[in-house]
């Protein structure tokens, strides 16, 4: 078998930022870079606050999804609980505090599973997904501007769910995957 070349210098440098807006959430950036084989290019870059994700699995093989319209999209989704990490706090208390406040539960065990960046073709979004079992209801006021619903799903629904085109949210579709595998379901061919 051939050997795959490495190469040593595959990172663009940034020659001239132009930051473009301010949010709350996000802030965009058109970027001059120069690539390794020396030629200029722009790079369009959303920097995202970092967020997390919980797989709410209860004792009756269940997972718990939220559901809410989203603007973006013009469609209401079915997403596992997630949110921003706010400022100063690590990725298990926004875990905690964001099930509370869609979910109405509190975990007697919280795994983290690993990180993700949701799409790093363009944006920063550092994503901490964790796993979620031992559920007692507990819960914190939703954010002013949130409209969820908590929505049950038998985790042996999720593969019909995923090809029906039910679950298109992308770390919803990630963290599903990961249960499925890890409780041994096949995807729904």
């Amino acid at each position: 078998m051939p050997e795959e070349k490495v190469q040593s210098n595959i990172e663009e440098v940034c020659v001239k930022e132009n930051r473009i807006f301010d949010g709350k959430i996000l802030s965009v950036r058109c970027d001059e870079v120069l690539t390794p084989s020396g030629h200029k290019a722009k790079r369009e870059v959303v920097e995202h606050k970092p967020a997390v994700g919980m797989i709410a699995f209860t004792d009756k093989k269940t997972v718990l999804l939220v559901k809410q319209y989203r603007y973006a999209v013009h469609e209401e989704t079915l997403e596992v609980c997630a949110g921003l990490i706010e400022k100063g706090e690590d990725p298990y208390e926004a875990a905690e505090r964001e099930m509370q406040e869609e979910l109405n539960v509190k975990a007697s065990k919280l795994y983290r599973i690993g990180e993700f960046y949701a799409s790093p073709g363009f944006c920063t979004e550092l994503f901490t997904l964790f796993f979620a079992e031992g559920l007692t209801r507990s819960s914190l006021p939703q954010d002013e501007d949130e409209n969820v619903s908590v929505y049950e799903v038998k985790l042996t629904d999720v593969p019909a769910m995923i090809r029906e085109g039910k679950i298109r949210d992308s770390k919803t579709f990630a963290a599903l995957s990961w249960l499925m595998a890890k409780e041994g379901i096949a995807p729904d061919a």
